[in-house]
Parts: C-alpha cells; sequence; structure tokens
C-alpha cells in the first residue's frame, strides 16, 4: 500500500510539473508596424525591408514555429512553438507582408498575422482601405483587429466607447469575423483602461518588451508584452530575441 501510494504522489508531482510548465511556455508575439524600404521619412524603426521580413518569416518556417492569431490562442499549448506576428496602424504597406505570406505557405506552413487597425483611419491615404482589409481578412492569413477608432492615450480619452467599441463595431462590420483582441495605442494603460477593455475584448497587446508567459496572473491577458522588430535587426539578432 505505501509503495502504491508513493508511486501515486511520484505520478502526481510529474504530472503537475510538466502541467506548470506547459502553462508557462514562452509565447513571442512579434510587433512591426510598415513593410516597406525606408526611404527617410518618419520613424526608421517602424520600417522593416520586405527582404527583412521575408527572410525572418522563412526563419520562422524552417525552425518550426506555428503562427497563430488571437482567435487560435487556445492552441499556444497545444503546438510545440506558437507564435504570434502582429502589425500596427493598418498601413498600405502590408501588402508586402501578404505577398510574403503567400509565397511561403504551403502543405506544411500556414503563415498568419494579425493586424491592428485604426478604424478612422481606415479611409485614410497610406492606410488599408475596408474592401482591403476585407479581402486581407477572407485570404485566412491575417486577423484584423482593433487599434481604437483615433489611436488616442487610452487613460486620458473623453469617449473610450467610441474607441473601444466603435472600433471593434466597424471593423466587425467590415470583415464579419469577431474583433476580440486590442493593441493600446503606444502601449498606454492603466488600471480603469484595463477594466473597459475587457467589456469588449478577449485580450490586448502593450509595447512592453519580452516574452509572454502565461502563469494565472490578474488581467495577464491584458497586459501581454511583445518583440519589437526593428529596421536594422540582423536576422541573429532576431533568432535571439525569440528565445529571451
Amino acid at each position: 500500500m505505501k509503495k502504491y501510494i508513493a508511486v501515486l504522489l511520484l505520478f502526481t508531482c510529474i504530472f503537475g510539473l510538466s502541467s506548470q510548465a506547459a502553462a508557462q511556455k514562452s509565447v513571442p508575439i512579434l510587433m512591426y508596424h510598415s513593410i516597406d524600404e525606408f526611404k527617410g521619412s518618419g520613424i526608421r524603426d517602424l520600417y522593416v525591408s520586405p527582404k527583412s521580413f521575408e527572410q525572418q518569416m522563412r526563419y520562422l518556417k524552417a525552425n518550426g514555429y506555428t503562427l497563430l492569431t488571437f482567435e487560435r490562442w487556445d492552441e499556444i499549448n497545444k503546438v510545440e512553438k506558437p507564435i504570434f506576428v502582429t502589425f500596427d496602424d493598418g498601413y498600405k504597406n502590408l501588402w508586402n507582408a501578404f505577398s510574403v505570406f503567400q509565397k511561403l505557405k504551403d502543405d506544411t506552413f500556414q503563415p498568419a498575422g494579425t493586424i491592428f487597425a485604426i478604424s478612422d483611419f481606415i479611409t485614410k491615404p497610406k492606410r488599408l482601405s475596408g474592401p482591403e482589409l476585407l479581402e486581407m481578412s477572407n485570404s485566412k492569413l491575417f486577423s484584423i483587429q482593433s487599434h481604437t477608432a483615433t489611436h488616442p492615450d487610452l487613460r486620458n480619452t473623453p469617449n473610450s466607447e467610441y474607441e473601444l467599441k466603435g472600433s471593434k463595431e466597424k471593423l466587425e462590420s467590415i470583415t464579419g469575423k469577431p474583433v476580440i483582441a486590442l493593441a493600446y495605442p503606444f502601449g498606454f494603460f492603466d488600471d480603469r483602461v484595463i477594466a473597459e477593455t475587457k467589456n469588449y475584448y478577449k485580450f490586448a497587446v502593450t509595447v512592453k518588451p519580452g516574452m509572454f508567459k502565461e502563469t494565472g496572473q490578474p488581467n495577464e491577458l491584458y497586459r501581454m508584452p511583445r518583440i519589437f522588430v526593428t529596421y536594422d535587426m540582423t536576422l541573429k539578432q532576431f533568432a535571439e530575441a525569440l528565445h529571451k
């Protein structure tokens, strides 16, 4: 009987540790903005050249990563190397990312990215239009999520309902699909912003650097860090960032 109990305790310990390890798996969430050559106008580090982006996606493909979107969040502990590829602001040059995804897609690799679009900027020059967002969504290569309506500091805006609920509803009317994730503008948030965000979204990402690790802390799905991919980041630096 004592031997049976000892074996049972050992099994429980091993199982418990493996479950805890799975729950604490580190998940990289990459943050991009413009996929284009930097031509001297704007902020250099908000660009990544199409060539570099393709090299980075080829690295993920060659090294067994599974690209997920927030609709597939429950898969992070079901695949060996989960990763999220996100794009803030909804620039028209994301067609370059679309082309790379189409090029790399095959029977063993399904690219997927999340575009955090600013809903009131959709009709502006250099931004993806409604029909373009719909096409990208329908391709199944992109998930369209919210970066608010006008990109304000949510800690100070007088109309957070419009920014959060309004942007969600507009994007859903364009794609016909649920909008469940938010990227905080500038990465700014506080406890009140989180509380309001939870009324409309299941997830929210910041610009805090680092890997996401699910540990059961309160509101951790509304405080998710990301890895900022910059213009001059080498492929070696990119690979190293996925293991920090």
